[in-house]
C-alpha cells in the first residue's frame, strides 16, 4: 500500500464522521473517539506491514496498540481485511469480521455485527460487500454471500443469500422488503482523493 492511498483512507474515514477533515479534527477524534482510533490503527497496521522498512519497527507497535483496542472495545476487524474508503464504525461492541471478508467503500457497520466464514454448503466461503452499505445492529452475514451496492441491512437480520443492489433487507432469514436502499443511512460520501491532497 502506498502512503498516498493510506492517507486517503484515513481522511475518508474521518470525513464520514461529520464531513470535515483537518489536523485539529483528526487529533481530537484520534484521542477522544475510540471507534475512529480503532480505524486509524487498523489502517496503520495494514500500511506499515506492507512497507519493507516500517514492517520491522512501526508495524509491531501499531499491532500492539490495535490489539489493546480490540479487547477494550470488543471489535475484531483484522488489518488484512480488504476494506474500501470511508469505513464508519457506528458503535463499538461485539463486532467480528473475518479477515478474508471484502468490504466496499462507505460501509456503516453497527455494534453486534458478524461477517464470518461458512465452512460448508453452497455458500462456503466469505462475504463480499459492495459500496454504500448500512449494516444494522446485530446483523449477521456468513459465507460466500454477495451484497450489492446501496444496500441497507436491518437490525438483527441474518443474511442467507445474495442481495441485489438498492435493497432493504430485514428478518431471519433476511428478505428484501423494498428497493429504497441505504439512502439516508450512508451519508457524507462526496469526497475524492484529490480533495485530501493538501493534508
Amino acid at each position: 500500500m502506498q502512503y498516498k492511498y493510506y492517507k486517503f483512507l484515513i481522511c475518508s474515514d474521518l470525513y464520514r464522521i461529520k464531513g470535515e477533515v483537518s489536523f485539529k479534527f483528526f487529533l481530537w477524534h484520534l484521542f477522544r473517539w475510540n471507534v475512529f482510533r480503532y480505524n486509524y490503527w487498523m489502517r496503520t497496521c495494514s500500511y506499515t506491514k506492507s512497507n519493507m522498512y516500517l514492517k520491522y519497527f512501526c508495524y509491531p507497535v501499531a499491532k500492539f496498540l490495535l490489539n489493546r483496542l480490540k479487547y477494550k472495545l470488543g471489535i475484531s476487524i483484522p488489518p488484512e481485511t480488504n476494506i474500501g474508503s470511508g469505513f464508519c464504525i457506528g458503535h463499538f461492541g461485539g463486532i467480528t469480521v473475518h479477515p478474508k471478508t471484502t468490504i466496499g467503500k462507505n460501509c456503516n457497520i453497527s455494534q453486534g455485527v458478524t461477517l464470518g466464514k461458512a465452512n460448508r454448503g453452497k455458500h462456503k466461503g466469505y462475504p463480499v460487500l459492495g459500496d454504500n452499505i448500512y449494516i444494522g445492529p446485530g446483523a449477521k452475514i456468513f459465507g460466500d454471500i454477495k451484497v450489492g451496492n446501496n444496500v441497507a441491512i436491518g437490525a438483527n437480520c441474518v443474511v442467507t443469500k445474495d442481495v441485489p443492489d438498492n435493497s432493504v433487507v430485514v428478518g431471519i432469514p433476511g428478505r428484501v422488503i423494498s428497493k429504497k436502499g441505504s439512502k439516508g443511512y450512508v451519508n457524507r460520501t462526496d469526497y475524492d482523493e484529490k480533495a485530501f491532497a493538501i493534508y
